[in-house]
């Protein structure tokens, strides 16, 4: 092999490595959103909304989770579920070129949105991003800190809708900021607060062995696995006031509630099994997603 080979070899091998620390099987759980968001909201196809649903797509998960994947190394090394669909461990030696391409790759989207928007959006578009960091980035630190663990996660994905309704709306004035868009984002974001505690669920006691807090260290596995399962209902139930037909999404949590049935009486010491649980959920989103959507076409055409 040339060097010439070697080299371009040796590129792409981590391109795809850092890529593959950005979770591609959730790029679609930050950019629907905002999509979503801001179609309803009458953005339209025009370029801010591609343009964001490309960086909520892949540079806003990139920073994410590159992020985390670096400052998380020595924990990742000794955690079974590391270095597949749940999250790669980044050699050292990647750990540099992560860092870079997290921070840098966002930039160019982040300035052609804040030129498209407004003080509002600005600040809306700074706290998303500041959550981003904040969760894993050292001294702050968020995901070590409980509870705030789960609002922090919540936020990563309830920000992009807020944003993408923000946004829409400097653009197109067709926003209406009453009951039924509060109560959507405040189902979303129970609904993200109930996923993470469940994923915390199965961290139980390897958080406690490395020291690491969290919300399911705090209140135990079957604690948290219940606080699962009254988030999901909460934004069932808070999703019931949209009116037709936004208010059938009330009932895509029940899905959600099945699958973390099983675990509602699981132990700190077997908290492992609840994995399998969390295996589904990944899955799980892709099926929600399918089914909002159809929602939303039944919303355009009626």
């Amino acid at each position: 092999m040339t060097t010439e080979a070697h080299t371009g070899s040796t590129t792409w091998a981590t391109t795809r490595t850092v890529l593959g620390s950005s979770r591609p099987l959730s790029w679609v759980n930050t950019a629907f959103p905002f999509g979503a968001a801001y179609l309803l909201a009458g953005g339209g196809t025009d370029v801010a909304f591609w343009v964001g649903c490309l960086f909520f797509l892949v540079p806003y998960n990139l920073l994410m989770y590159g992020i985390n994947d670096v400052f998380d190394y020595e924990s990742d090394l000794r955690n079974p579920r590391k270095g597949g669909v749940e999250g790669v461990v980044l050699d050292r030696t990647l750990h540099r070129a992560t860092l870079w391409s997290a921070v840098l790759t966002p930039v160019p989207f982040v300035v052609a949105l804040l030129a498209w928007g407004s003080p509002l959006a600005a600040g809306v578009l700074a706290g998303s991003l500041f959550a981003v960091v904040a969760y894993s980035a050292p001294v702050l630190r968020f995901k070590e800190r409980p509870f705030l663990d789960s609002v922090t996660s919540s936020t990563h994905f309830v920000s992009p809708a807020l944003y993408g309704l923000v946004l829409a709306d400097v653009r197109s004035g067709e926003v209406a900021w009453d009951l039924a868009v509060w109560a959507a984002l405040g189902g979303f974001f129970l609904w993200g607060m109930g996923s993470h505690a469940f994923g915390a669920v199965q961290d139980v006691r390897a958080d406690r062995e490395a020291g690491i807090g969290s919300v399911g260290t705090v209140m135990g596995a079957r604690v948290t696995t219940w606080l699962a399962a009254a988030c999901y209902l909460a934004g069932g139930a808070a999703l019931l006031v949209l009116p037709w037909p936004g208010w059938l999404t009330a009932f895509l949590v029940l899905p959600y509630v099945a699958n973390v049935a099983p675990y509602l009486s699981i132990t700190d010491a077997d908290c492992e099994r609840a994995n399998d649980g969390w295996r589904r959920f990944l899955w799980l989103n892709f099926l929600t997603g399918f089914l909002v959507t159809q929602v939303l076409i039944l919303h355009a055409l009626t």
